[in-house]
């Protein structure tokens, strides 16, 4: 990848305070005046006369419960928005703020895969499938593809994929805060339709409130039943034949 310039990119007014060296300790000192990551190696590309250059993540790998949610990003050299960074690193205003920036000055696709689809084909397969049908439904076809991660999905152009790359490359970290606004606010949806679960709180992710739900009430029509916690409820309420026939 090549190193960031001295000079801050060209969404930024010259006349701005100094990048700060380094990354922020913690996302709570994440603020205004972060300049956050560089469009240095997309500017590479366009300098090739590669374009456009499109940035994807996926955020919802981990969790019990509800869908990946992918989205693929391709940001106005002109108007890189200040403060890009890995979503988790931010705080949830920032997040907000940036999502509500990068939708309005960027070309933006999202792509759910639910937890159908994830029983269905694995969580690995579902993964590459958002984030190729996010990319997919972009307004412009990219000519170049950079992605978060080692496993890159099969799309119709040249790919980069970059371990860490929603704390390295702008683009990328776009898509990884549009993904995650986008499935937190899924999530709250969820939870107030199923109060029970907590979905607001937690996402869905594994904690001792959603086991305890689980164990409660079993698992409802968002949970991903080929993961093991959930199966494993699952089990519990509604044992199949057999064991109900050694029950006996």
């Amino acid at each position: 990848m090549a190193s960031r310039p001295k000079t801050p990119p060209q969404a930024i007014d010259p006349g701005s305070a100094p990048r700060p060296r380094g990354r922020p300790p913690k996302a709570k000192a994440v603020t205004a005046g972060w300049v956050g990551l560089d469009f240095s190696r997309e500017q590479a590309l366009y300098a090739r006369g590669i374009a456009p250059v499109a940035g994807a993540d996926e955020v919802g790998r981990g969790p019990l419960a509800g869908p990946v949610v992918a989205a693929a990003v391709v940001l106005d050299p002109a108007r890189v928005p200040q403060g890009l960074d890995d979503s988790k690193r931010l705080t949830r205003a920032k997040r907000e703020a940036l999502y509500l920036e990068i939708c309005a000055t960027a070309e933006v696709a999202i792509s759910l895969a639910p937890p159908a689809r994830i029983d269905r084909d694995n969580i690995r397969q579902a993964t590459l499938w958002a984030l190729a049908n996010a990319v997919r439904g972009l307004p412009c076809r990219p000519a170049f593809l950079l992605v978060d991660g080692n496993d890159p999905p099969d799309v119709a152009c040249e790919v980069e994929a970059i371990v860490g790359g929603d704390g390295l490359i702008a683009s990328i970290a776009a898509a990884s805060i549009v993904a995650k606004v986008v499935r937190d606010r899924l999530m709250a949806g969820l939870g107030a339709a199923f109060p029970a679960y907590g979905f607001e709180r937690h996402m869905g992710y594994g904690t001792r409130e959603h086991g305890t739900a689980l164990k409660a009430h079993g698992p409802c029509l968002h949970h991903r039943r080929s993961f093991a916690p959930v199966r494993e409820q699952q089990l519990a309420l509604f044992p199949v034949a057999g064991e109900l026939e050694e029950a006996d």
